[in-house]
Order: C-alpha cells, then sequence, then structure tokens
C-alpha cells in the first residue's frame, strides 16, 4: 500500500502539513497515529479543527492502527500518515506497516545526539530506529517542507560524520 507522505513530526498536524504538505501532495485524509491523541477526545478535536473540512482525519493509537485494516486502506494514494517520534513508528513497522519512504520533519529530542538541522535533533535511539528502518530498505529524509531539498539521513549517519554534533 502506497501513502503519499509517511511523516514523523513531534507536532503532529500545524502550519507546515496544512499550507505546505496537504496542497502539495492533494491529500484527502490524514491518519495521525499516536497513542495520547487517540485517548484525549480535546486534543483530537483541536487537531480535526486544524483540517480542512474536505480532507478525513483519522486518529489512531499505534497499536490500534497495526490493528485496523481501515487505517490501511489507501485507495487513491493520497494519504499522509503523521506520527510523534521515531519510538510510535517503530512500533507499527513491528506490527506490519510497511513504507517505501519516512519524512522527518520536525523532532526534538531532549537526549541529543546528533543535531541533523534546525528542526531535527536525534537521540540514540533515535539513531537506532532509523539505522534498523535503513537496513531494511526504507528511504529516510529530513524535509520540513516540500520547497526544502530533501538531506539523506545516510549521509548524517555516515561513520566520521562530524555535523551538527
Amino acid at each position: 500500500m502506497d501513502f503519499s507522505l509517511v511523516r514523523v513530526d513531534n507536532r503532529l498536524v500545524h502550519g507546515q502539513i496544512i499550507e505546505t504538505w496537504l496542497p502539495f501532495l492533494r491529500a484527502t485524509r490524514i491518519i495521525v497515529v499516536n497513542d495520547e491523541v487517540a485517548s484525549s477526545f480535546f486534543r483530537e478535536t483541536v487537531i480535526r479543527m486544524a483540517v480542512p473540512r474536505e480532507v478525513d482525519v483519522l486518529v489512531y493509537g499505534v497499536e490500534e492502527f497495526g490493528l485496523s485494516d481501515n487505517a490501511r486502506q489507501n485507495e487513491d494514494g493520497r494519504t499522509i500518515v503523521l506520527f510523534s517520534g521515531l519510538n510510535d513508528i517503530m512500533r507499527a513497522f513491528e506490527d506490519g506497516f510497511r513504507f517505501p519512504s519516512l519524512n522527518i520533519g520536525n523532532l526534538y529530542s531532549d537526549d541529543c545526539t546528533l543535531r541533523c538541522s534546525p528542526s531535527v535533533a536525534l537521540a540514540a535511539t533515535d539513531i537506532a530506529h532509523i539505522r534498523t528502518l535503513l537496513e531494511s530498505g526504507v528511504t529516510v529524509e529530513l524535509r520540513s517542507v516540500p520547497s526544502d531539498k530533501p538531506l539523506d539521513v545516510r549521509a548524517l549517519l555516515a561513520p566520521g560524520n562530524e555535523q551538527g554534533r
């Protein structure tokens, strides 16, 4: 199954998604995969209010997403799937969710091991998750908005690369 965008963004739905990714991809659906949002009527309502009415919004906890055939059905391929962190996407991946590429837009860590860009700071566990995805054939890029040049994470994680450390 092919999605327009599978993204890790600790802010989930915000201006970059609404104002740039939605129109760029002509997405008709957003799937938010986050345990906290799925268990909070208030947070889910705020997300639904932020998204244009013509775009469907589905909200799942990580385990629920893994079990839901409905979440994985994507007839027109114009769906954005959002996770707030690499731990959650790895849980979904371990439950069988497959995707050819992953976009990391905004990710902050208090335990930053590697600052990759102004909007992405990775902890050691994040780096391990990225390496697992890369070894599984997933392309991983850093890019906040469609007009940015994508940065291939492999170059940033290469041995001897001291960028941002």
